[in-house]
């Protein structure tokens, strides 16, 4: 460790030790004509300006990072949840007609009625498919037909569910579709 011959006033036998010191002060870039405690007053208040700089742009990175973790949280959490919505859904298009008016079955409908709103509050979208352009992004084809026409959605097997939407949105599971060319 290098001393500076810098003496301290409250024990001016002591060598300060310049590594506790910090960044040495460049007082060649400072006015020349200025007096020595305005200069130091200048370096400290840049010093000082740097340094809250940083402190901003570390509490701004800490924020960006929480937002991306709530999200994935958020995300898996969804996608875990995705295959009851399925379930619900599949019980509820296999109900007798004799059965529909139950309040059983009625009670069911509210659950996923409320399941869905609760996807929606959270964010998630369910994706378009039937008449839409096929987009390998969103949907995943099981089967196509073919034609010479670009291809079109033709059935929803499965549906499928966005986080966000527009070119943010995440894709938590895409669209299982029939498609075919028009």
């Amino acid at each position: 460790m290098s001393k500076k011959a810098v003496i301290d006033d409250q024990n001016p036998n002591d060598l300060i030790d310049d590594t506790l010191m910090g960044e040495p002060m460049d007082l060649d870039d400072q006015d020349d004509d200025a007096p020595e405690p305005q200069r130091q007053l200048d370096a400290l208040t840049e010093a000082l300006q740097r340094e809250r700089a940083d402190a901003m742009n570390l509490r701004r990175r800490y924020e960006e990072q929480l937002s991306r973790v709530k999200t994935s949280v958020t995300a898996d959490v969804i996608t875990e949840l995705l295959p009851v919505i399925d379930n619900f859904e599949r019980a509820l298009k296999h109900v007798p007609k004799d059965l529909e008016s139950n309040d059983y079955v009625k009670g069911v409908q509210g659950v996923v009625k409320q399941f869905e709103k609760t996807l929606n509050d959270l964010g998630v979208q369910k994706i378009k498919t039937v008449g839409e352009p096929f987009d390998p992004h969103f949907h995943d084809a099981v089967s196509a037909e073919e034609g010479d026409g670009p291809e079109i959605v033709s059935e929803e097997l499965q549906a499928g569910y966005q986080l966000g939407n527009g070119e943010k949105a995440e894709v938590l599971r895409p669209a299982m579709v029939r498609v075919k060319a028009d």
